[in-house]
């Protein structure tokens, strides 16, 4: 017999409960208990939503506050200093939210991309002196939550080597060597899961699917041999990608059992069928985790057959890994296109797939056949859509591609002209494109989507937003303005909703970090420009200042990989013709008489394959789709980009390779310390490293930018540095706002009257 279970589901709630409720306690609207009462009612609807699906074992310890890497550096003991003493929920809060009106020593934690995806986790931080111990409390919670499930549940963890491999050294030294401390902590809480019934636990090793040295391979072995624990049984979990030469590792492990992600690594399934023991289960991630369309059931079933017949009781099927990266429940879509809602399947939906699919391999195909049937037609009319395939935007992708993708002139010769047009200051500063999006704002958009006011007036409501966040910004004296973005829900789903081959849900809401959620866009067919997207608001802003405008546009790898991409092509063409499709708006910009323009590419290095092989394929094709975007302007057009929370060492030869003529990075987390990799490489245009975290409370103090712009400068010549926040404030409140913006001003002005002088202006 087959048996199921999840890796982990969506923790945010199918109304984005848990984003409320830990708002609210942020704003000390609830006390820690009712917090608490909040979290746990969240905690067991997932989990008896999962339970209702059929599974034989549920995920415990997937669920998480705010994020389940910082729950492992919090039970673990090894919070930052500066967030507290004890393991409090507010320390908790502390390191990953900063702590406000506290000054740099308290700041959040550094956040980065989980693997290649669009969440983000709290980096935990080491020094040579590190010490770990079991903090229980937070178990115990989990524990309580889930009495009911106990015969059912398997813990969750992430294991030892991925932990330290996914943190920073903050002194040098070597995270490996803090094994030998590490090892006898994760012990005592498999012990803890013995004592309390549990007989599986799943650990979690996901850097089994990277380049790993032959040191921390070999540290896998000493690992889970000491690991081994009485009472309790070990399922490894690799997911995101193929194990290739580490699978020999990790099959010779002493663990119960081993869960390969074969949607991404079916390369391995020949070799660990051949390689696995008799007394270990082999799990398959055979339902995609990471991506809403629906599985081709009689696809996998004659894929699964086979195995099934071979392991019997000894396989065990579940997603590609958790579903923490899809929506909730796609029955609460009531908007969605008929069509196209048959072709998708959300969280609760996979659950059910993979539910049939256990049916089929325990009872027969006959058992469910009407449900194989319903599947097997859903597909069959995705494949013959006309609203998927449109062969005409196929042949004008080709046709400006083969006319190239370069600017005209070197970055040399437009730095000349553009310095000439624009006049502007050294140092000059800007924002990265978004103010906050205040309570008026979502109000006057509730309205307009509910039909309580016409398009007039929402229009009149965000002119007058859109006004005076100009005003703000001439009152600050900054250099180059941005319209603020009034008007964009999401910096994402604004623009899809202009083009066509894409759709949206309407609760389909996914985390991205902490309370951040956002609605990832669908594209379900070739893409094409209906409408200017940008240019109204952006020419509107520029009549009410004499200050250069800059038009805020998100790049096309971005809204490739925060939306739901079609699996039908290469996702290289929907990049392209998502490039195609901003260079019609980048030019009409132009044409209105913007001429800074930025084309924001957060998610570049997201899109970084995990195996260096396959890199430079990626990056030829993301590096082109950014250009063929933005090259057909003139050659006195700055164009800018904006990169966050990501190591940029890998990808460097490709940030140069994009052309832009200045790029401004997230840096405050890090003490600018993401600098080192642009001067080691001598990073040859202008930069704006961010002087202050936008996702923390904390106000920094002019000294305190001073210092960064200082550090800046040691590796960045004068006339190409900028001056600039981390990233957007939409999720900021305006006080803060203009407190921070005026202090990083005059932070600017400071050092310009320092050095105009010397560097010639």
């Amino acid at each position: 017999m087959v048996t199921t279970h999840n890796l982990g589901f969506p923790r945010i709630g199918a109304q984005r409960e848990l984003k409320w409720a830990s708002e609210s306690y942020w704003r000390a609207e609830l006390t820690e208990a009712d917090y608490w009462q909040k979290i746990a009612a969240i905690h067991e609807l997932n989990l008896n939503q999962q339970a209702a699906s059929g599974l034989d074992y549920l995920p415990l310890g997937d669920f998480s506050l705010y994020d389940h890497v910082l729950d492992t550096s919090f039970w673990l003991g090894n919070l930052p200093a500066r967030s507290g003493q004890g393991a409090t929920i507010d320390n908790y809060f502390r390191a990953a939210r900063g702590r406000a009106a506290c000054g740099a020593g308290c700041s959040a934690g550094e956040m980065t991309k989980w693997f290649d995806t669009n969440y983000h986790y709290i980096v935990p931080e080491f020094t040579a002196d590190t010490q770990f111990c079991l903090e229980l409390n937070f178990w115990q919670r989990h524990f309580h939550t889930a009495k009911a499930f106990a015969k059912t549940s398997k813990p969750v963890i992430l294991g030892p080597l991925s932990y330290l491999w996914l943190g920073k050294s903050k002194d040098g030294s070597d995270k490996l060597q803090l094994l030998e401390r590490l090892i006898p902590v994760y012990r005592d809480l498999l012990g803890e899961f013995a004592a309390q019934g549990f007989t599986w636990v799943q650990i979690d090793e996901p850097i089994l699917a990277l380049d790993l040295p032959d040191e921390w391979l070999s540290a896998f072995e000493q690992a889970y041999h000491r690991l081994q624990t009485a009472g309790i049984k070990s399922l490894l979990t690799v997911y995101f990608g193929a194990l290739r030469s580490n699978l020999r590792t990790a099959m010779t492990l002493p663990v119960a059992g081993l869960h390969l992600d074969v949607l991404r690594g079916k390369d391995d399934l020949t070799a660990a069928l051949d390689l696995l023991p008799g007394h270990k289960i082999l799990s398959l991630g055979v339902i995609d985790g990471r991506n809403i369309w629906r599985s081709d059931l009689t696809q996998l079933l004659n894929w699964l057959e086979p195995i099934a017949a071979r392991l019997q009781e000894r396989l065990w099927l579940a997603p590609s890994c958790s579903l923490l990266h899809v929506p909730v429940d796609l029955d609460c879509e009531q908007e969605l296109a008929g069509e196209i809602k048959t072709w998708l399947s959300f969280a609760k939906q996979k659950l059910a797939e993979l539910q049939i699919i256990k049916v089929a391999l325990n009872q027969g195909r006959e058992a469910v056949a009407s449900a194989l049937d319903e599947n097997k037609q859903a597909l069959q009319r995705r494949q013959q859509s006309a609203a998927v395939h449109k062969p005409h935007i196929k042949d004008a992708l080709s046709v400006v591609v083969q006319q190239g993708v370069e600017r005209a002139a070197p970055f040399a010769e437009r730095a000349v002209l553009q310095r000439k047009k624009f006049a502007l200051p050294l140092f000059p500063t800007t924002s990265i494109g978004s103010f906050p999006q205040t309570q008026e704002i979502r109000a006057a958009r509730k309205a307009f989507k509910t039909g309580k006011i016409s398009a007039e007036q929402y229009d009149m409501c965000m002119a007058e937003h859109i006004e005076r966040a100009v005003q703000i910004q001439e009152e600050l004296d900054i250099d180059v303005l941005v319209h603020g973005e009034a008007e964009r829900n999401d910096m994402v789903e604004y623009f899809a909703q202009f083009l066509e081959g894409i759709c949206f849900s309407e609760y389909g809401w996914v985390q991205s970090y902490g309370s951040r959620c956002v609605k990832p866009p669908i594209i379900y067919g070739d893409i094409e420009r209906q409408t200017p997207m940008t240019v109204q608001w952006t020419r509107f802003a520029a009549s009410k200042t004499q200050k250069p405008m800059k038009g805020m546009l998100t790049g096309p790898i971005t809204l490739l990989q925060w939306s739901f991409v079609r699996d039908d092509q290469p996702r290289a063409q929907t990049a392209l013709q998502l490039a195609l499709a901003l260079r019609a708006e980048v030019d009409d910009l132009e044409r209105a008489g913007i001429n800074i323009i930025q084309v924001d590419e957060p998610a570049l290095r997201e899109g970084l394959p995990l195996r260096q092989d396959q890199w430079s394929d990626y990056l030829q094709w993301a590096v082109q789709a950014f250009k063929l975007s933005v090259s057909g302007v003139q050659n006195s057009t700055q164009i800018h980009t904006h990169m966050c929370y990501a190591e940029f060492n890998d990808i460097l030869t490709a940030i140069v390779a994009l052309d832009a003529d200045v790029i401004t990075i997230e840096t405050s987390r890090s003490d600018m310390e993401l600098l080192t990799a642009f001067t080691d490489f001598a990073y040859p245009y202008a930069i704006g490293p961010g002087v202050y975290d936008i996702h923390s409370p904390n106000l920094p103090s002019q000294t305190h930018m001073e210092t960064l712009l200082r550090k800046a400068l040691e590796t960045i010549p004068p006339e190409r540095l900028w001056v600039n926040p981390d990233c957007g404030l939409k999720t900021r409140a305006w006080p803060e706002t203009i407190a921070a913006l005026q202090t990083m001003v005059a932070a600017a002005k400071t050092l310009r009257a320092e050095y105009a002088s010397a560097a010639g202006y």
